[in-house]
Parts: structure tokens; sequence; C-alpha cells
């Protein structure tokens, strides 16, 4: 599959770009793959006109192979070069994508670009685990990580606290993701993961996301009404597909 967005084409002077990701299980829709959805995110977000190609890995055609040899999706051509490191690509689009006329989407607040950083790990040692005797410590593991990105969500970030209020009250924040009231580089990395976490848990174990974490599901349903993440979120089956295998049964 190939799209362009948005669809209105390019203007002058604009780069050509075109973003390589995993197709889905038809070999044509968008498959699981955090990393494709953030770089997809990220270009979406920049307003930027670009191509998608959706790349099916068990045929993986000759000219892509002559294109990135040896790379798997997702990747990157800028005005026809190769670019194939997620980090340095990332890196890349936010340095030459810059205002005025693209939108900056680095964090303003160091702490929102490790905020829940170690919840995919924690995840993936849960789901991948086979053995009932080490289930309730890896998924108590898994919940405290949660727990330190709810925490975060909740607090208030600075320029939301007035300092000349004598209001001693703890203060909720009121905003919609990790940086403030927009999305950023932060949100293109963890809102992925963590949508994969509550589609695959739930299936896979039974596992919820608890109910009074109010700053994590604010978060979500923020994500779920913006189109830079709907559009580019892989469907919940084609998540639990990937995770098909990945999922190991507990067994005694």
């Amino acid at each position: 599959m190939s799209l362009s967005v948005p669809q209105n084409g390019r203007g002058e002077n604009e780069p050509v770009i075109e973003l390589f990701v995993k197709a889905g299980s038809d070999g044509e829709s968008i498959g699981n793959c955090p990393f494709s959805q953030r770089l997809f995110m990220i270009l979406w977000l920049k307003g930027v006109v670009f191509n998608v190609t959706t790349v099916d890995l068990k045929r993986k055609p000759a000219d892509l192979q002559n294109l990135a040899p040896g790379t798997h999706p997702p990747f990157i051509t800028f005005n026809g070069e190769v670019k194939t490191d997620v980090n340095k690509i990332e890196e890349f689009l936010e340095d030459v994508l810059s205002p005025p006329k693209y939108s900056k989407l680095g964090a303003r607040h160091p702490e929102s670009n490790t905020a829940g950083m170690d919840i995919f790990a924690k995840f993936s040692a849960y789901i991948k685990n086979s053995r009932p005797d080490t289930n309730e410590g890896l998924e108590r593991g898994l919940l405290k990580t949660l727990q330190k990105l709810d925490e975060y969500l909740r607090s208030p970030l600075p320029d939301e606290i007035d300092h000349n209020s004598m209001d001693d009250d703890i203060k909720v924040s009121a905003r919609k993701f990790l940086d403030g009231d927009d999305m950023t580089l932060a949100d293109c990395n963890l809102l992925p993961k963590l949508h994969i976490v509550k589609v695959v848990a739930k299936k896979y174990r039974g596992f919820e996301i608890p109910k009074d974490m109010l700053g994590i599901w604010g978060y979500l349903n923020n994500a779920y009404t913006r189109e830079e993440f709907t559009n580019t979120c892989p469907s919940d089956k084609e998540i639990e597909i990937a995770y098909a295998d990945v999922a190991k049964r507990l067994v005694k």
C-alpha cells in the first residue's frame, strides 16, 4: 500500500520524503510496529507532505532490497537518500524540518522524554513469561512502572503552577499529553507502546490498566481523539496477531 499524507500534494521546495513501514498480516495495511508508528506520527505532526509505503516482510519487493539491503522497516528516503536508524531519523527530521515552516516537536521538559520509558521492557518480560510462579511478580513490576507514569501525568508541570498563588492545595495537571497540550517527540515514542500494552495484556493475560490510573486513561483517550495517532495506528486485531506467538501461555 502506498499513500500520500496529506492528500493535497507537495508544494514548491518541499523535500521528497517516503516512509516505509511494516505491513500487516494482509500484506497491505499498517502492521504492528511502534517504531514505524513513531516516525509516521512525527512526519504527520510536522505538517510535511510525505508518502507512506507498507512493506510485506514475507514478500519484500526486489526494488526495496536494492534500496535498503538487509534493512527492515521503518526507514525513510529524504530527497532520495536512505536513512535507517530510527533515533537518528528523529533527530534529522527535527533538525531539517524546523520552524517557521514546520513544527518543533522536542519536549520542553527533559522528564517528559523519560516518563514511562521502562514500561515496554516490563511488559515484554510479563507477556513472554510462561511460568505461573513468576507471573505475579512480573505483573507487579509492570503495575509499578505504570503507576510512575500515571503520577507524572497527574503532576503539574512547572508552567502549570502559579507561584504567586496563596493556595497550597495539591493541583492535578490538566495537560493532555506528556509535555503539555501538544504532542511532542516523547508522545510519538511512548503512545504506540502504551497502546500495545493495553491491547495485548488484556487479550493474553486478562490484565487491564487500573481504572483509577486517571492520568494514563486521560492520556490515552486524548490520543484517541487525534488523527496523528489513530490514522497511524495498526488495528487492535493486527496487534493481537503480532503477539499471538510472542505471548506465552502460563503452563505449570
